[in-house]
């Protein structure tokens, strides 16, 4: 785990799934890149993933939007603990970057799937955090719902 617990920043908006998935699963689901349109709310399309995702510096090239209005972006590995945490800085141009790391703990009849999100950098930054928890907490949520899904129907 990183040393940097992203929800003592007063900033960072945290949602968390409980669900029967196993830690093992979810993280079967993360470490195929080519699954990130799948979760990601907003993601269209992967275009390519590096070699050796998801090691550090690696890399998900991806498409934001709606066909034909794509952007296309990346999203890049900043931390790794396999089967605990996977800390992201994600890209969706004209937006900005966001930071953020996903977390896995394990429970007695699943996991605790726990996702930190917030503005790094762009226009985004300029957002009060009541407007940014507005926009990126459904989404995230949203988003561990597709997670768990995938998580179930893998395992």
């Amino acid at each position: 785990m990183t040393t940097d617990d992203p929800r003592e920043d007063p900033h960072v908006v945290t949602v968390e799934h409980r669900t029967s998935a196993t830690p093992d699963a979810v993280w079967r689901v993360l470490a195929d890149g080519w699954l990130y349109a799948a979760w990601v709310v907003g993601a269209s399309r992967v275009r390519d993933v590096d070699a050796g995702w998801p090691a550090v510096d690696t890399r998900i090239h991806h498409s934001v939007g709606l066909w034909p209005l794509l952007i296309n972006d990346t999203t890049h590995v900043l931390a790794v603990t396999p089967h605990e945490e996977l800390v992201l800085t994600a890209k969706a141009w004209p937006v900005g970057v966001a930071r953020v790391a996903i977390t896995i703990e394990p429970v007695d009849d699943g996991c605790i799937i726990r996702m930190d999100e917030d503005a790094s950098s762009g226009p985004g930054m300029v957002l009060p955090k009541l407007v940014r928890q507005a926009l990126i907490a459904p989404r995230n949520r949203e988003a561990l719902r597709r997670l768990e899904l995938l998580a179930l129907g893998r395992s």
